[in-house]
Parts: C-alpha cells; structure tokens; sequence
C-alpha cells in the first residue's frame, strides 16, 4: 500500500515553514506588532535552530522540530512588505501553501488569547494582507496571538510599535511559551488536534473554536 501524501486528507505535511511577522530593528524589538518575531526566536532557542542566515530578505534557520524539516523565518521587509519575502521562500525552497505556518499578533484578541486557524481573512493586518495577496490565497495556518491589553490601546496609534507595558512583559516569557507549543503541535498533531488543545480566550482559559 503506498503512503499517503502530504496532501491527502487529514495528512500532516512532511515539511513547514514557519514564519513570524515584525519589524526589523531594535527599537520595535519588544513592541506588540513584534509578537511573530518573538514568538520564531523562542521556537529557535527552544529547538536549536539559530534563525541567523539572510535569504530572500529574511532571517532564516532550518533544523527539525518534533523529527519534521522546518525553515524558521523572520522578514526584513517590514510588515507591510512581509509577502515578497513569504513568496521569495516558497518559491525558493519549494513550499506550498499547506505548509506554510504564519505566527502574528492580533489586535482584536486580548493580550493573552491565542487562536489557531487551517485559513482565513487578514483581519486587517497588514502583514496579513500583503500575504494573501502576494499567494492568492487565504489557505494557509495561521497562529494569532492577543495583544490587546484594555482601555484606551485602541485610539493609541502609537500602540503597535512602542515598548508593551510592565504587565505584558511580566508575562511575555509564559505567553511565548505557550505560542511555541502550540506550533509545536500543529507540527507533531496536526491543526485540528493543536486548535483543540491551544486555542483559549485568555491565560488559564481554554476552548475548541470559535
């Protein structure tokens, strides 16, 4: 009996690339719209794979996580831009949407909540939207993570790319942690079993979807 390919139903693909949507530079370092970035470098530190070689104006690292080849990325577009460097990988490492996994922060979601997804719209992220548009398509999995920490954040437009407050970098590490587990898990269990398990509204919460 042959084996099954990566695109058959409910078949985990044999390989991801793993993308985390920021900005390059250090003043934007640990600003919210950062939280991608932050959360590839926690996989890297966690996995062994430094994300330190510049390819297709990106960051990149390439190891195994949970025995699967994965490429770990991080563009230097600039997050409007984070679509040309998403299609410059793909194009040249071969992946197809499918196994693309982009990791972002989110604005509509409390700090703290955690939402994976098989596809879907932008949502009105523009790094999102530049992505979409450069693949033409929104079937890819994406892992949105909470950064809306209450009151007056949302008439801020500053917000997204100044230092986060002391009560979110008091809990930045566990919420990395948790994100870097959760693709973990879309990567040894499949999208559905990892919604299953990470999807929650908020820290200690937990739910199977929307």
């Amino acid at each position: 009996m042959s084996e099954a390919g990566p695109e058959a139903a409910g078949a985990i693909p044999r390989k991801f690339l793993i993308v985390g949507l920021g900005n390059p530079g250090r003043r934007y370092e640990l600003s919210p719209h950062n939280m991608g970035f932050m959360v590839v470098d926690r996989l890297a530190a966690g996995c062994g794979i430094p994300v330190n070689r510049a390819l297709a104006r990106s960051l990149v690292g390439e190891g195994l996580i949970a025995g699967v080849p994965v490429m770990l990325a991080k563009p230097l577009t600039y997050m409007n831009l984070s679509g040309e460097a998403v299609q410059a990988l793909m194009q040249r490492k071969g992946f197809a949407p499918s196994e693309l996994i982009v990791i972002y922060d989110d604005h509509d979601l409390p700090w703290g909540a955690l939402r994976i997804r098989p596809r879907g719209s932008a949502g009105g992220h523009h790094g999102m939207e530049s992505i979409i548009e450069v693949l033409e398509t929104e079937d890819f999995i994406r892992v949105r993570l909470g950064i809306d920490p209450g009151g007056d954040s949302r008439a801020d437009p500053e917000f997204l790319l100044s230092p986060m407050g002391p009560r979110q970098r008091e809990q930045l590490p566990g919420f990395l942690d948790y994100a870097a587990q959760a693709v973990v898990a879309i990567i040894s269990e499949g999208v559905e079993k990892a919604m299953t398990r990470f999807n929650r509204r908020a820290p200690g919460q937990t739910e199977e979807g929307e």
